[in-house]
C-alpha cells in the first residue's frame, strides 16, 4: 500500500513516515476496497456474476483507481453480454493506467477483430429493437428478434430474461424455464432468473396432477318367470303381484283381461292429458318466461359494458398519444437510442484511430446535451466524459479557428456560434473566451458580453485579459 499523498511505501504506522500525512483512514478504505474485489473475485471465479458485479462496484466505490478491480468487472460485463459497460471500464483502466495493463490487451483483441465491434454494436441495435417491439405490444416481433440477438451472442444475459418474461407472456412456461436455466448456466445467482423460475415452475407443478377414476358395480337383475306348482295351477309374476291361476282357466276370463287392460290404458292416457300434460306445459312456460328475463338482464348488462369499454378505448387512445410522444423521445432524432448509437460510433473510431478526433467530435456533437443528466446511466456519462475529455482540446482548437476568421469577417453571429462550442469544448481558452464577449460587444449585447467577462475573470483571474475584461464591463455598465 503507497501513500495517497507522496507515493512512499506505507507501513505498520498511521501515518507516512516520509511525509508525515496521516493515513489511518485511508487504510481503512482500502484494506475494505480490497475485500470486496477479492470478494467479487471469488464470486466470479464460482459464475455468481450479477453478485461479482455487486461487490466489484462497492470496490470501485471506495477506491475508483482500483485498475485490477476494473479489469475484472469489465470482463464480467463482457461475459454477460454487457459489451458497452465493459468496454467502458477497460478504457476508464486504459487511462488510469496506461503501461502493464491487460485492459490494453482486451481492447486489442476487439480492435484488432472489427467484425467482432460491428457484431457487438449490432446486438445492441437489435436488443433495442425488441425493447421497441415490446413497447409497441408487438411481441412475436420481439420475440424474432431476440432469438437473432442471442443467436449473435449467447451470453447476453437481459435478452435472455426478455425472451423468457415473452414466453411467460404466451403461457410458454416449458420453453421460460430453458431460457431461465441457460441465464443460471451463465450467472449462477441471478436473483431475477431464480424469481421467475420460481414462478414458471410453480405453474407446471399445478398443472401435472393425475386423474382416478372410479370403478361401478354391476348390478344383477332378479328376474322371475311362470313356475307350475301342480297338475291343474300355476303361479306367474304381474308387477308387483304374484298371481297363481288354475290349468283350467276360461277362455271369457282371458277376454276379459284384455279388455281390462285397453281400459287402464285409456284411463292412463286420459290422466296424462287432463292432469300431468297442462303441468308440465305450465312449467314450460314459466322456464321460457326465465330465460327472457335472464336474457334481458344480460342485453342490459352488456350494454354497459360497452359503454365502459367505449370509455376505455377513447382514454387508451389518449394514453396511446402519450406514450407514442414517449417512445419519439426515445428512437426519435435526437432520441436516447440515436445518442447511445453515436456514443458507440465515437468510442469504436476511438479504440481504432484515436488520433482522429475530429471525427470522434463529430459523433460527440450530435448527442443531445440534454441525454447527458442524472438520470443518463453512470456509464453513458463516463464513457461521453472520458471521449470529451480526450478530443476537447482539438475540436475546441478547430471551433476557435473558424470562429476568428467569422469574426475578422465582421460575421458576429457566425463567430458567436462557433466561439461558444470551442469554449464548450475547451474551457481552458482564454482566447476565445475573450474574443467571444468581444463578438457579443459588437452586437451590442451588453448581457451576454458582462456575463462572458465575468466569467473570464472567474476562470483566470491572474491574467491580463481579465483584466480587460473588468475594464470592459465598467464600459458596458456606464452605458
Amino acid at each position: 500500500m503507497i501513500c495517497y499523498h507522496c507515493g512512499c511505501d506505507l507501513t505498520e504506522h498511521e501515518f507516512c513516515t516520509n511525509c508525515g500525512v496521516d493515513v489511518a483512514s485511508y487504510k481503512v478504505v482500502i484494506s475494505a476496497s480490497n475485500i470486496f474485489y477479492n470478494e467479487g473475485l471469488e464470486k466470479a471465479n464460482v459464475r455468481d456474476l450479477s453478485g461479482a458485479v455487486a461487490s466489484l462496484r462497492q470496490c470501485l466505490k471506495l477506491n475508483k483507481n482500483h485498475v485490477d478491480a476494473r479489469n475484472l468487472l469489465g470482463l464480467v460485463y463482457f461475459e454477460m453480454g454487457e459489451s458497452v459497460q465493459a468496454l467502458n471500464e477497460w478504457v476508464i483502466s486504459k487511462n488510469l493506467r496506461s503501461k502493464k495493463n491487460l485492459a490494453g490487451e482486451y481492447l486489442k483483441l476487439i480492435q484488432n477483430n472489427p467484425n467482432k465491434l460491428d457484431n457487438l454494436n449490432s446486438t445492441i441495435k437489435k436488443y433495442n429493437q425488441a425493447l421497441l417491439y415490446c413497447y409497441q405490444d408487438s411481441a412475436d416481433l420481439a420475440v424474432i428478434q431476440l432469438k437473432k440477438v442471442l443467436s449473435m451472442n449467447p451470453k447476453y444475459v437481459q435478452a435472455h430474461l426478455l425472451l423468457a418474461l415473452l414466453y411467460i407472456r404466451f403461457e410458454e412456461w416449458a420453453k421460460a424455464k430453458k431460457e431461465l436455466e441457460r441465464v443460471l448456466k451463465i450467472d449462477t445467482n441471478n436473483t431475477r432468473a431464480l424469481r421467475y423460475l420460481q414462478e414458471v415452475s410453480g405453474v407446471i407443478g399445478d398443472s401435472d396432477s393425475n386423474s382416478k377414476g372410479n370403478s361401478k358395480g354391476k348390478s344383477n337383475a332378479k328376474v322371475s318367470k311362470s313356475n307350475i306348482i301342480s297338475d291343474d295351477s300355476y303361479q306367474y309374476q304381474s308387477g308387483n303381484e304374484t298371481i297363481i291361476q288354475p290349468m283350467d282357466y276360461s277362455e271369457k276370463k282371458s277376454l276379459q283381461s284384455i279388455w281390462n287392460l285397453v281400459i287402464g290404458i285409456i284411463i292412463g292416457f286420459a290422466v296424462v292429458w287432463f292432469l300431468v300434460l297442462p303441468a308440465k306445459i305450465q312449467n314450460e312456460k314459466a322456464s321460457v318466461n326465465d330465460e327472457l328475463r335472464k336474457v334481458s338482464e344480460q342485453l342490459d348488462v352488456k350494454t354497459a359494458t360497452i359503454n365502459e369499454l367505449e370509455s376505455k378505448v377513447r382514454s387508451l387512445e389518449t394514453e396511446t398519444s402519450d406514450l407514442q410522444g414517449q417512445l419519439e423521445g426515445f428512437v426519435g432524432s435526437g432520441g436516447t437510442l440515436e445518442d447511445v448509437n453515436n456514443l458507440l460510433q465515437a468510442a469504436r473510431i476511438y479504440i481504432a484511430s484515436p488520433e482522429e478526433s475530429v471525427k470522434i467530435g463529430e459523433y460527440l456533437e450530435q448527442i443531445n446535451p440534454h441525454s447527458i443528466t442524472e438520470e443518463s446511466s453512470e456509464s453513458f456519462t463516463s464513457l461521453y466524459s472520458l471521449l470529451l475529455r480526450e478530443v476537447g482540446s482539438d475540436i475546441g482548437v478547430k471551433y476557435y479557428e473558424e470562429g476568428m476568421k467569422h469574426y475578422k469577417a465582421g460575421d458576429f453571429e457566425a463567430a458567436v456560434e462557433k466561439l461558444t462550442k470551442a469554449v464548450t469544448y475547451d474551457a481552458s481558452n482564454q482566447d476565445a473566451y475573450f474574443n467571444l464577449g468581444n463578438a457579443y460587444r459588437k452586437l451590442e449585447k451588453s448581457g451576454e458580453a458582462i456575463e462572458v467577462y465575468q466569467k473570464i475573470i472567474e476562470l483566470f483571474p491572474s491574467s491580463s485579459i481579465a483584466n480587460r475584461s473588468q475594464s470592459y464591463i465598467n464600459d458596458l455598465k456606464e452605458e
